[in-house]
Parts: C-alpha cells; sequence; structure tokens
C-alpha cells in the first residue's frame, strides 16, 4: 500500500492489540505485526496487515512504534536489550506505548528513548475489548504536545476521547485513576446485584432503571449482561485489574493522596484473585460478594 501515511510496527496482539491494529489496517495504514503467539500475528495479516519475525524486524523501517503488553516487565522486555525496539527502531520514529503500566516506567522509558533520538508518548486507554473493536477508547496521553500533535491523527483511528494530560507519565497516572473509579464502580454494582436478588425483585428491571437515574454508567452499562448472566469470560481479567490496583495505591501513596474505598477495593480484587478467579473478567467482583453473603458460587 502506498500512502503518505506513517508506517506503524505494533507489538502485543493481545485482546486489546489485536482488534486495534486491525483498526489501523481499516483506516490505511501500513501495519507490522509481533506478537508471541503466532496464531496471533496470522490473524493481523489476514486482515491486511504484515506480520514479523521478531521485534527487530517489525520496527526496523517504522515511523511510529506502537506497543500494547500487560504491565511493566513485559514493556521493559520489548523496550531494553539487543533485540529491543531501543536498538533496532530507527532515529526520529515515535514509540507510543499503549500498554498500563507505573507513571515511573514510562517515565524511564522516554528518558533512555531519548538517549537514541527517538520520541515516546505513553498512551493507555480505557474502554475494553469492546472498546477496542468499535474504536470508541478513550486515550490518556504523556509526553511532548508536538509529539501528541503527530500521533493524534494515528490515536484517532483507534479511540473517541484522546487527550494530552501532561508529561511523560501522565497518562499513566491517569489511567491508574481510571482503573480506580472502575474497580471501585463495579464493586458498587456487585453489592447493588446481591441486595437486589436477596430482595427479591426483578433484576433486569432494576439495573435498567437504576441505569437510567444518577446511579447510572459506562460500568453498569457494559458490565450488566455480565452480571445477569453470570457470565465472566474476560473482556478485562482480574488479574490485570489486580495489577492496576498495585500501581494505584502505589502511586497515591507516593504522592501522599489516601485512598480509603480504593485500598478496600483493591484487597477485595487481591482476594477474588486468591481464591482462583484472576482469570475471569473484572465484573466476577460480584463472587466476592455473593461468597461473603453466605451464596453458594
Amino acid at each position: 500500500m502506498s500512502n503518505n501515511l506513517p508506517k506503524v510496527a505494533w507489538i502485543g496482539l493481545g485482546i486489546m492489540g489485536s482488534p486495534m491494529s486491525e483498526n489501523l489496517v481499516k483506516a490505511g495504514y501500513d501495519v507490522t505485526g509481533y506478537t508471541l503467539e503466532q496464531d496471533k500475528v496470522d490473524r493481523l495479516v489476514a486482515a491486511g496487515g504484515n506480520g514479523a519475525s521478531s521485534i527487530a524486524d517489525a520496527v526496523r523501517d517504522a515511523d511510529v512504534v506502537i506497543t500494547m503488553v500487560p504491565a511493566s516487565p513485559q514493556v521493559e522486555a520489548i523496550a531494553y536489550g539487543p533485540d529491543g525496539i531501543l536498538e533496532n527502531a530507527r532515529r526520529g520514529a515515535l514509540l507510543v506505548d499503549m500498554s498500563s503500566i507505573t507513571p515511573q516506567t514510562s517515565v524511564d522509558l522516554a528518558e533512555n528513548a531519548a538517549e537514541k533520538g527517538i520520541r515516546v508518548l505513553d498512551a493507555p486507554v480505557s474502554g475494553g475489548e469492546a472498546g477496542a473493536i468499535e474504536a470508541v477508547l478513550s486515550i490518556m496521553v504523556g509526553g511532548e504536545q508536538a509529539d501528541f500533535d503527530a500521533a493524534k491523527p494515528l490515536l484517532e483511528a483507534l479511540g473517541k476521547t484522546i487527550a494530552l494530560c501532561g508529561p511523560h507519565g501522565s497518562g499513566q497516572t491517569v489511567k491508574a485513576a481510571n482503573q480506580l473509579i472502575v474497580a471501585v464502580n463495579i464493586q458498587a454494582c456487585a453489592e447493588a446485584v446481591v441486595f437486589l436478588e436477596k430482595s427479591g425483585v426483578d433484576l433486569a428491571a432494576a439495573l435498567d432503571v437504576l441505569n437510567g437515574g444518577l446511579a447510572g454508567s459506562t460500568v453498569l452499562t457494559r458490565k450488566k449482561d455480565n452480571f445477569l448472566k453470570r457470565d465472566f469470560a474476560p473482556g478485562f481479567r482480574i488479574d490485570l485489574h489486580h495489577k492496576d490496583m498495585g500501581i494505584v495505591t502505589d502511586a497515591a501513596r507516593n504522592v501522599g493522596a489516601a485512598l480509603p474505598v480504593g485500598g478496600v477495593v483493591a484487597q477485595l480484587v487481591a482476594s477474588l484473585r486468591a481464591q482462583g478467579d484472576g482469570g475471569l473478567d473484572h465484573s466476577a467482583l460480584l463472587r466476592s460478594v455473593e461468597r461473603l453473603s453466605g451464596s453458594q458460587v
């Protein structure tokens, strides 16, 4: 495909990365993908992208490198070392890390990349698998205004609400706040579901009417069916939300912000994971409330 759009390398083709990279292909971008599982690389190729056999292979000619991996250790693993992005991408390339990691990891990455002449944005997202598929993600960005401006057209093919929130690491800080709000919101919904069911009301009707008032939320809209059907196939796994609650509680301690309710919900997420539910969707916080309420799960 010959066009004047930047050439994109995409590293990490999981639940989020696969549909996001495909949306870039649909928008006309030349996308070369690499991930650990070959079948996911094949999926990108089937959608009109290109496959690469290594990170070096993927990033060599790219104008923009986008990464979407689970956590800080994976970002460090793909960025650093002889086979990593920084050693193999060209000077002047723009690295957009869309993973949700610690703000400090993003700051360190930007500093290390600058030595190689590579510009960096941290650009984590909210909206889950559905938001990725529908290209309506919320994208919170940290970095330089000029780099944000350069990346914006590309980000607009992936999401709907896109904001530069401050210097390197700021995107991750806003993402951490997002995960705090989402977890507390799911927990409140889960408590309401158990209360409603034990009271013998029509749960579907109750959730509909609640969602039409001040108690309504994107969380309730997106997770209502999970609650009603007890369908906890992951859009976003408890394991990852556990990681994120660790990020937000740690970052809040560092800046001297109290998270009294967030701390409690972080423990509830941790206990759900300890009970073997880490692979379930975060709406499975409902299972924790059921156990506490004496229901058989």
